[in-house]
């Protein structure tokens, strides 16, 4: 069959006037990285925004699961096969009373953490031992963006399916083990942060020959330390009880004195001499990080005259039964604090490098080699406001271990939106002394890990800790 000449001209005029921008569009949702950015925005590393679109999927599953928390979804979670009752009838409460539909809000929350960390767990396999965007699995890693996330969303659909019998308990445990090594890497980044800090403003100080950069440190060392005293302070007052509270008192002046001794420890000469960048500023940052980490434990106490955040009965007067005259508490001034804590760090992870070659090499992260400086440079002007390939001759980052941090990420979050509550065996949804000696067992790893630092190049003065 043939078509007349001014038709097939016409065709091919319409193709041609057909703007690039909707083949363009179409080509990103199966395409790479590069795509993502719009025009309007500044050309940016291929890498980088990777990172970003990996966290938006991980904030994604943490808007989800905030969602599920909220009273508005309980009639949609009641059609689910798991319900607020077992085979035999009993309720399930928290320490008290506690509506049903509170504890399908945390099963929810189990589940849809659960399909965020299998989610990534999956991209760890897959991406081990990448080294350079030539290797195919790197196409994965940088695009294939909505078939990526029809499979977050299959693996979500799916989880909240899952049988409840002991998933909870077992995935609990899960939970504490992935939140304890989170907290350590946020104290890390913490860590890396200060020093970056520290060392640019000092450098500023030494360029401009201004005391103004000087006050600015000295400022934030004040307020971090004052910080840290506040809420020594708050700590014995509101959980603290004369003649009682005894591990309360004990984790608080431990940490106390421990906080104290890395204070001094890091401005002693031989340290200054090893370290030049190691000063107070670093210590502050740990110590009101620490002091967090106390109060965070210290709001799982399982026992209301030491912890005034267990929730329970409104009032000692006779209510009527019903969930709506019960207090259900899943907010509490550590789950928030924690939680802004937890997308800075996040983010932190996905957008930059260390200026640290030991933290580099402790994250698998490194910045770019001089050597495609100039590469990089040409392939900006040429991308004009896309995102652009900087990883052909080795890849900046470890695929496998960013994915793997998200994993932890997700299980960090998790406990921080249930406040760590455990299903028991006497089917009580409980704060339990678990979760207390993990987040006091992570506050003295973390301020080990920090004493490390400091006294690792006077240890082993053969390596270079630059």
């Amino acid at each position: 069959m043939f078509f007349p000449l001014p038709l097939m001209r016409s065709v091919r005029l319409k193709e041609a006037e057909e703007p690039p921008e909707a083949r363009y569009t179409a080509s990103c949702l199966c395409g790479s990285a590069p795509c993502i950015l719009c025009s309007c925005c500044p050309s940016s590393r291929n890498s980088t925004v990777s990172r970003l679109l990996f966290t938006g999927f991980l904030f994604l599953g943490v808007l989800v699961s905030i969602i599920m928390l909220s009273p508005g979804v309980e009639s949609q979670l009641y059609k689910l096969p798991w319900v607020c009752e077992d085979g035999a009838q009993t309720p399930l409460v928290l320490q008290g009373p506690l509506d049903c539909g509170s504890l399908l809000g945390f099963r929810a929350v189990y589940r849809m953490c659960f399909a965020t960390a299998a989610f990534f767990f999956l991209f760890t396999l897959l991406m081990v031992c990448v080294r350079s965007s030539r290797d195919p699995r790197a196409a994965i890693q940088n695009g294939f963006w909505f078939f990526k996330f029809l499979v977050l969303v299959g693996i979500a659909v799916g989880a909240f399916y899952i049988p409840d019998g002991s998933f909870s308990k077992i995935w609990f445990y899960f939970g504490v083990v992935g939140s304890f090594l989170f907290i350590l890497i946020q104290l890390i980044l913490l860590v890396d942060f200060a020093h970056s800090w520290n060392q640019r403003w000092l450098g500023k100080a030494e360029e401009c020959d201004s005391r103004g950069w000087y006050a600015g440190l000295f400022f934030f060392t004040f307020l971090f330390y004052a910080l840290s005293v506040a809420a020594i302070a708050l700590m014995f007052i509101y959980y603290t009880k004369p003649g009682t509270c005894h591990e309360g008192k004990i984790f608080v002046s431990l940490n106390l004195t421990f906080c104290v001794c890395v204070s001094i420890i890091a401005v002693l000469p031989k340290v200054q001499e090893a370290q030049p960048n190691s000063g107070l500023l670093q210590a502050s940052v740990v110590t009101l990080y620490t002091m967090f980490v106390t109060w965070s434990a210290l709001s799982n106490v399982p026992d209301q005259k030491c912890n005034p955040h267990l929730p329970g009965p409104q009032s000692n007067k006779t209510l009527p039964e019903g969930p709506a005259y019960y207090e259900t508490q899943w907010w509490d001034a550590p789950s928030i604090v924690g939680l802004v804590i937890f997308i800075l760090c996040t983010l932190f992870i996905g957008l930059r490098s260390s200026d640290h070659r030991q933290v580099n090499s402790l994250m698998q992260t490194e910045e770019c080699p001089e050597a495609t400086q100039q590469q990089q440079q040409q392939q900006v002007v040429a991308c004009k406001g896309q995102a652009f390939d900087n990883e052909q001759d080795g890849v900046t980052y470890s695929y496998s271990f960013f994915h793997f941090c998200l994993v932890l990420a997700s299980l960090h979050v998790m406990m921080t939106l249930t406040n760590w509550y455990s299903p028991s065996e006497t089917r009580k949804m409980i704060s339990t002394w678990t979760a207390v000696w993990v987040k006091i067992c992570a506050s003295w790893a973390g301020l080990c890990l920090y004493l490390w630092t400091l006294v690792a190049p006077l240890l082993l003065p053969n390596r270079d800790f630059s």
